[in-house]
């Protein structure tokens, strides 16, 4: 599992990123909301630990992007312990908020358990324009065709739709299908988009994977 924390106090952002990794947790660490935001265009994270005060977007700013946009889950940590900034929090979309000074094993059980109440609500069905994908039974149905795809290409199909309209970088994509270690090279990662737009248009999907130069890929739907 990997977990980002975003906190400007490096103190903080060490003795949590210590306690995770002790754990088994793979940590990123970022000082602000932009440098999160920058390190997620190449990485995909299953939980983010957020800060309320930042300099600039603060954690309140920061969690609506992750949770709305991003789909990411987030636990806000903060120095304040009001009810109405709590609410606030929760409003933001937090799944959960500890007030410093904290217990790190008392983070590390949230942790675990906003992550297992995650993996629960994972989307097993996915649907884009006459696309829709079974990721239980690795099923991908266009109308009223229903296809088996090689893992890898249902995989990378399966990403690109959970972002469906959003760019997804070609890094993240990478690191999704081949892991983060891979090897392989751009030219591959092309070959297998190239042959899933061969199996969309030949069967009639009304989605496209658009080229993002510099950046990525894009799926668009027609509805």
């Amino acid at each position: 599992m990997k977990i980002l924390v975003v906190d400007d106090d490096v103190y903080i952002q060490q003795l949590v990123a210590i306690h995770l990794s002790k754990e088994g947790y793979t940590v990123f660490k970022a000082n602000d909301a932009e440098q999160a935001l920058l390190l997620l265009e190449d990485q995909l994270v299953d939980l983010a630990i957020v800060d309320v005060m930042m300099p600039g977007m603060d954690g309140f700013q920061l969690t609506r992007i992750l949770t709305q946009d991003l789909n990411i889950p987030v636990i806000l940590l903060t120095a304040k312990g009001q009810l109405e900034d709590k609410e606030k929090g929760f409003l933001s979309g937090t799944e959960d908020y500890m007030v410093k000074p904290f217990e790190p094993k008392e983070l590390l059980f949230r942790v675990a358990v906003v992550l297992r109440r995650s993996e629960r609500s994972v989307q097993e069905n996915l649907q884009a324009g006459n696309l829709s994908i079974n990721r239980r039974n690795f099923e991908v149905t266009i109308g009223k065709e229903t296809l088996i795809l090689p893992l890898k290409e249902f995989e990378l199909l399966s990403l690109l739709v959970s972002r469906v309209n959003l760019a997804t970088p070609r890094g993240l994509l990478m690191d999704y299908v081949w892991g983060e270690e891979h090897e392989g090279s751009e030219m591959t990662l092309n070959t297998h988009i190239n042959r899933i737009r061969d199996r969309l248009k030949r069967y009639g999907a009304d989605v496209e994977i658009h080229t993002l130069r510099g950046i990525g890929y894009k799926l668009e739907a027609s509805k």
